[in-house]
C-alpha cells in the first residue's frame, strides 16, 4: 500500500510539475512589469486558464518558416567581425545552441523555458512526502502545496522575486488545508500549532527584513507564513529545524559562490529555494517522527 501510494504521488508530482515551467516563465518578470503573455519571439501564449497552463514549446515558433543564419561568406568583409567580444547579441539570447546555430543552418526557437528539471523535482518531492507521511490526511495538503512551492522556487531563482499572487494564496491554502486535515481521523499534527508556527516564522522573517531590508526581501516574509504553518503542524521543533535548515543551505550556497569567486559578500542570492528546501526537510523529519 505504501509503495503504491508513493508511486501515485510521484505521478501526481510529475503531471503537476509539467504545468509549472510555463507559469514560472510568465511570472518571472521584474517588479512593476506585467506578466508575460508571449513567447520570446512575440507569439501569444495560448492554452487553458487564459494561457497559464500549457507546454513550454511555442507551436507558432515550431511551425514558423526556417530563418537562414548568415555564414562567414554573408558577412561584410570590412565589418567589425568581433564587435561584441564574441558574445551573442540580445536578439539571439533565446536561441538554442547546438547544430541549429552553425553557419548556414536554421533556427527554430520552439522551447522558451526548461521543461524537464522542474517536473522531476516535483515528482521526487511528492514521492518523498508520500513515503514519509503515509496515508495520514495531511498528505493531501503536502501534495497540493508542493507544486506551488516548486513554482515559487523557480521564479525566485530566475528573478529574485516571490510574487504576492502566489505567496499570499499559498498561506491561505496552507491554513485551510491543514484545518481540514485536522478534522479527519488519524492526522498527526495540530492546526493551532500550525497557525502559531506560521505567525512565529513570519514574524521572525519580518524582524530580519526590518533590520536589513537589503538582505531580506519582503516576499521572503510572506513565504515564511506558509512555510511556518506546514512546519508548525508537526510542532515547534520542526519550525526550528526547517527554518534553520533553510538558513544553513542558503549560507552554504553563498559561501560556495564566494569560494568560486562568482559572488561577493554583498551579492544577493535567491533565498526562497533554500527556505522551501529547508521546510521540505523539516516536514519529512516531522512526518517520520510522528
Amino acid at each position: 500500500m505504501d509503495a503504491m501510494l508513493t508511486v501515485l504521488a510521484a505521478l501526481w508530482g510529475a503531471v503537476a510539475g509539467l504545468l509549472v515551467p510555463r507559469a514560472a516563465y510568465r511570472f518571472s518578470v521584474e517588479p512593476e512589469e506585467p506578466w508575460r503573455d508571449a513567447c520570446p519571439a512575440g507569439h501569444a501564449l495560448t492554452g487553458a486558464a487564459r494561457g497559464w497552463l500549457g507546454s513550454t514549446r511555442c507551436a507558432a515558433c515550431a511551425t514558423a518558416p526556417a530563418v537562414p543564419v548568415p555564414g562567414p561568406a554573408d558577412s561584410p568583409a570590412d565589418g567589425p567581425a568581433e564587435a561584441s567580444g564574441g558574445q551573442p547579441d540580445a536578439g539571439s539570447a533565446e536561441q538554442p545552441a547546438g547544430p541549429a546555430a552553425r553557419p548556414g543552418a536554421t533556427r527554430h526557437p520552439a522551447r522558451y523555458a526548461p521543461g524537464v528539471l522542474v517536473p522531476v523535482v516535483t515528482a521526487v518531492s511528492c514521492a518523498a512526502l508520500a513515503a514519509a507521511t503515509g496515508t495520514r490526511p495531511e498528505l493531501a495538503a503536502w501534495l497540493l502545496l508542493a507544486p506551488v512551492a516548486v513554482l515559487l522556487a523557480a521564479i525566485d531563482r530566475r528573478v529574485h522575486r516571490l510574487p504576492d499572487r502566489l505567496t499570499l494564496p499559498a498561506a491561505g491554502a496552507a491554513a485551510v488545508l491543514l484545518g481540514l486535515a485536522a478534522l479527519l481521523p488519524e492526522h498527526a499534527g495540530s492546526w493551532l500549532s500550525a497557525l502559531l508556527g506560521g505567525a512565529a516564522l513570519g514574524g521572525f522573517y519580518f524582524l530580519l527584513f526590518v533590520i536589513n531590508p537589503n538582505g531580506m526581501g519582503f516576499g521572503d516574509v510572506k513565504l515564511a507564513l506558509s512555510l511556518g504553518m506546514v512546519l508548525g503542524w508537526y510542532g515547534w521543533a520542526m519550525v526550528f529545524a526547517g527554518g534553520f535548515a533553510g538558513f544553513l543551505l542558503g549560507a552554504a550556497y553563498g559561501f560556495g559562490l564566494m569560494v568560486l569567486r562568482r559572488a561577493g559578500r554583498k551579492t544577493g542570492i535567491p533565498f526562497g529555494p533554500f527556505m522551501i528546501t529547508g521546510a521540505l526537510l523539516g516536514i519529512l523529519l516531522g512526518a517520520l517522527a510522528a
